[in-house]
């Protein structure tokens, strides 16, 4: 069972500690790299219903190997309105099994794969593996919708 790490990691908007957010919901997802085209689709989605999920008492952080800077960069040029966690160490991508052997153009490389996690008062509800980009975020609140109505 994959649990929050009690350890401390740097953000967007600062340092977060996963197993301290005082949200009753908690939305972790993983993508490979900062400004590329599935990973825009999903941050900015993620982005865009940010307060539907702040409604339902969730709160969403998108992780990946980016650095901070490059982090601020992308949600400037996006406009984001969720936080990035920076996890150049690999230490959350480890925790959550998210590095994976991927084919790059013909070429086997260890990258994220494309993975959400939900978690209700620090116990994790539901995941999901090989994520597709488009209409994620929108599922990922159709799921939670339901979750929290079960």
């Amino acid at each position: 069972m994959t649990t929050l790490l009690n350890q401390t990691f740097a953000t967007t908007h600062g340092e977060i500690n996963l197993s301290q957010v005082d949200s009753a919901w908690l939305i972790v997802y993983f993508y490979p790299k900062d400004s590329t085209p599935g990973c825009t689709t999903q941050a900015v989605s993620f982005s865009c219903l940010k307060d539907q999920f702040d409604a339902l008492g969730a709160t969403i952080f998108g992780v990946s190997r980016d650095s901070v800077k490059a982090h601020q960069n992308f949600t400037a040029k996006q406009e984001l309105t969720i936080d990035l966690i920076s996890d150049k160490e690999e230490v959350l991508c480890k925790h959550f099994d998210v590095i994976k052997e991927k084919n790059m153009y013909g070429k086997q490389v260890m990258g994220i794969e494309r993975s959400t996690f939900i978690f209700h008062n620090g116990t994790l509800v539901k995941e999901y593996r090989k994520v597709k980009a488009a209409g994620h975020a929108e599922q990922v609140l159709e799921d939670l919708k339901a979750l929290q109505s079960a």
